[in-house]
């Protein structure tokens, strides 16, 4: 059965086919299942290059080329050309093109379209998945059980969101006229999203921007473009029009910068770190243009003296060592109140120990390799240097045999720092959890508190008034209560302090992505006013 997707054109609206769902020509995608069992061929997918403009893949034309590389081997599986300033006016110039069709489109266009979009995307589940765990070095476990479903869900949450933007509801406020507040799409959004969850942060990204009217051109991380490719290629086959999702694959020097500084980007969104937000911003003000920024954490792990120890300790591991502690949100600071806090330290050492390192297609891996062999010596120069002040209880190593090509790096458990050292008050992004005890609960909750970040933090306790309290006072844009690391489509995420602002995911993302316009209707038909005696004549 051929799809249809309705774009209006003016006034009109048009019914453009497109191709059956899994039915791609030979520069698509493979049809899920059609890769070897073992790895993702992603030469041969985008032999047509890294960009993806008005609808269709393309070379970049900066005359420099960039290797996409698997860090569970070492081995270069991707070499493409990077996007230079051409090839981002071109994605900003498609964009704009597209800007007033979509825009104009109705609510039920947009979600219909996004409902076959998520569709699409369920189809290719498989692909998404191999090709996250090939360009990040994710368990496909991962990748098939968090990113890629939650990367549908935020689909479909969104295609149902697109019918529901609404502003306030009409209303005399003046008591001679009619108010009432209309909620517009902004324009063309550059959006740039970072490697950690590149699949998740491109959906982040676009979803609530397009499906608020807006077009979009999103640079993905230079080191992993590949399942942003797949997720813009996707959204043409699903029937969104050619250029309302574009893709441009260069640096941050030299895309980046050009994308957020471009005169016809209405809006940036940026998730990165935090010094790298401040560039973004200062280019971004250059333009007055709108800025959302998702930025760098260090989430405070928070356990009472009351609590469940088995399951704090269960959590602690599981929410730093996720996606191999390459996560915002991760567990990084665990305080603990003195009474627990040998007992914590031990029992966590041993859980840690017992997680299994390997090839992130292999189907025993709990934990594959960082990134990039430079960001496993980053986070290894952390613990290195932390031991001339600190406890490395387990973990601080890079394994050796089978897994020493790769960007591998154990588990570790750093206790007996200082509040003010550097593995306490730096984000250090790897598999790495510091524990610090406490005294008072007061104690406890300034500790968690000081640190120039605010994304995340949980509180363990069984008892609802210490925890009540937790969510009230720790300044975090998400504080969970006795787990760590579980996010929803329905719920936003973004921080406080050096985090950023705006937020992601949920209603509450389209504060960002819209202009709200206030129309107001003169009801008395009067000619003059009695305001106009302000200016001329009297009562």
């Amino acid at each position: 059965m051929e799809g249809l997707c309705s774009v209006r054109i003016g006034t009109q609206i048009e019914l453009k086919p497109r191709r059956p769902l899994g039915d791609t020509e030979e520069s698509d995608m493979h049809k899920p299942g059609s890769t070897p069992h073992d790895r993702f061929l992603a030469g041969e997918r985008f032999a047509d290059g890294a960009q993806f403009i008005a609808g269709r893949p393309a070379k970049g034309t900066s005359g420099r080329t960039h290797a996409v590389v698997d860090p569970a081997t070492g081995t270069e599986v991707y070499t493409y050309d990077l996007a230079g300033a051409d090839d981002v006016d071109a994605a900003v110039a498609a964009a704009r093109e597209a800007f007033p069709a979509w825009a104009a489109a109705t609510p039920g266009e947009r979600s219909d379209a996004l409902h076959r979009f998520a569709a699409v995307v369920a189809e290719r589940a498989e692909d998404f998945a191999r090709a996250e765990s090939l360009q990040c070095g994710k368990p496909l476990k991962l990748t098939r059980e968090f990113d890629v479903p939650g990367t549908i869900d935020n689909i479909a949450f969104f295609a149902g969101a697109a019918r529901h933007l609404a502003g306030q509801s009409a209303g005399e406020y003046s008591g001679d006229h009619t108010s009432y507040v209309r909620r517009e799409p902004i324009g063309v959004v550059g959006s740039i999203a970072p490697w950690n969850y590149p699949l998740q942060m491109a959906a982040w990204k676009i979803l609530p921007a397009i499906a608020a009217g807006n077009t979009v051109v999103l640079k993905p991380a230079e080191l992993t473009p590949l399942t942003s490719l797949l997720f813009a290629q996707a959204a043409t086959d699903a029937g969104i029009p050619d250029g309302v999702i574009n893709v441009v694959t260069g640096t941050g020097k030299e895309a980046g910068e050009h994308l957020v500084g471009h005169p016809d980007v209405a809006m940036t969104s940026f998730t990165g770190s935090t010094a790298v937000g401040k560039r973004v911003a200062e280019i971004a003000t250059a333009t007055v243009k709108r800025l959302h920024l998702e930025l760098g954490g260090k989430a405070p792990f928070l356990v009472f003296d009351d609590a469940d120890l088995d399951a704090a300790v269960n959590g602690a591991v599981a929410g730093a060592l996720i996606n191999t502690g390459q996560d915002c949100t991760a567990a990084t600071r665990a305080y603990v109140q003195r009474p627990l806090y040998d007992a914590f330290v031990e029992r966590t050492a041993a859980l840690m120990e017992t997680v299994r390192l390997g090839d992130p297609f292999a189907p025993g891996t709990d934990l594959g390799p960082l990134v990039s062999h430079a960001q496993r010596d980053r986070v290894a120069g952390f613990v290195e240097r932390a031991r001339a002040y600190a406890r490395v209880v387990t973990g601080g190593e890079t394994p050796l045999g089978e897994l020493a090509d790769g960007a591998y790096y154990r588990p570790t458990l750093i206790a007996d720092a200082a509040q003010d050292s550097e593995v306490v008050q730096s984000e250090i992004f790897g598999p790495v959890l510091v524990v610090l005890p406490f005294d008072t609960d007061d104690e406890g909750i300034a500790l968690a508190n000081d640190t120039p970040y605010g994304l995340a933090a949980s509180a363990w306790s069984r008892d609802v008034y210490r925890t009540g309290r937790a969510t009230r006072e720790i300044k975090a844009g998400c504080v969970w209560i006795n787990d760590h690391i579980p996010i929803i489509s329905e719920m936003p995420h973004g921080g406080y302090k050096a985090s950023g602002f705006g937020k992601d995911m949920s209603a509450y993302s389209f504060e960002e992505y819209t202009q709200i316009k206030h129309v107001m209707f003169d009801n008395t038909a009067v000619v003059r006013k009695d305001w106009h005696r302000t200016v001329f004549g009297d009562r």
